[in-house]
């Protein structure tokens, strides 16, 4: 079968970016599939992603587009080949049930390596999809000493990306840097509303009308990192905190799937703390 690759590239804007770039993959009589682009008026910046087919040396393509595009222009070639995913979780599981599923049945381009916790509570769960699962607990360790011990796991699988699947505790500064841009979490809550634990309880006493979840990035300030996806559903004064509850397991686990589908087809972009996505 042909192969076939996806281009990602953001720089400075100028004219004849879109030329440049797909005289590159003329030149080496490559097929583009489909083509988005888009450029930030805010800080005049050009975000354009390419999927293209046919044998080529890519080292080659790299090369010409580097000497071609912007200076400081980030280029990135990514192929078919599924990502690496560790899942973090601590005891619901209905986040962690749909991406596996999902994964098992080829919907997600990815392979799960593994799944920690600080629970065990999802062990056999897990491992009946044949996937490791490592049991962290963290007792009366501090932060910093529990997520060494997770360090160490994850530099053995070296995943692309973590997923944090209903992961209720917060990440040190230094655990974040390491992934940077590669952690995907979960809130239940639409942000920038309801930060925090508790966020059906804040929406109940609040009266909304509304309760959502966002998938984003985590950065160094908790649920504030870039928003990759979200969605909402109504609800109404019948619903207490604990029914909006669970009404919210839905949205969740359904916008972290999209958002995790996204990513792993390399269609968003992050730009300061927002993305750009070619949905």
């Amino acid at each position: 079968m042909t192969p076939k690759f996806t281009l990602l590239i953001d720089c400075r804007d100028e004219t004849g970016l879109i030329y440049k770039v797909t005289s590159v993959l003329f030149k080496y009589k490559l097929n583009i599939i489909g083509n988005d682009e888009y450029v930030s008026q805010e800080d005049n910046h050009f975000f354009m992603r390419s999927e293209f087919s046919g044998q080529v040396d890519t080292a080659l393509v790299l090369e010409d587009l580097k000497r071609l595009l912007p200076g400081g222009a980030r280029i990135r070639l990514a192929s078919e080949e599924k990502k690496k995913l560790v899942i973090l979780v601590t005891r619901e599981y209905h986040c962690l049930s749909e991406l596996l599923t999902r994964i098992h049945f080829n919907e997600m381009n990815a392979t799960v390596q593994a799944v920690i916790s600080n629970y065990d509570t999802l062990k056999q769960f897990t491992e009946n999809y044949g996937i490791p699962f490592h049991h962290v607990p963290h007792g009366e360790l501090s932060r910093e000493a529990h997520e060494a011990q997770i360090l160490l796991l994850l530099h053995q699988y070296q995943p692309d990306l973590l997923v944090l699947a209903k992961y209720m505790r917060v990440l040190n500064p230094e655990f974040v840097r390491e992934f940077q841009h590669r952690i995907i979490n979960i809130h239940h809550s639409f942000l920038p509303a309801f930060q925090g634990s508790h966020p059906y309880r804040q929406a109940y006493m609040r009266g909304v009308k509304i309760i959502g979840a966002t998938a984003h990035f985590v950065n160094d300030r908790l649920d504030d990192g870039p928003i990759i996806a979200q969605s909402v559903i109504p609800v109404d004064h019948r619903q207490d905190a604990a029914g909006m509850a669970l009404a919210g397991k839905d949205i969740e686990k359904s916008v972290l799937s999209h958002a995790l589908k996204i990513v792993l087809e390399d269609r968003v972009f992050v730009s300061g703390n927002k993305t750009i996505v070619f949905d």
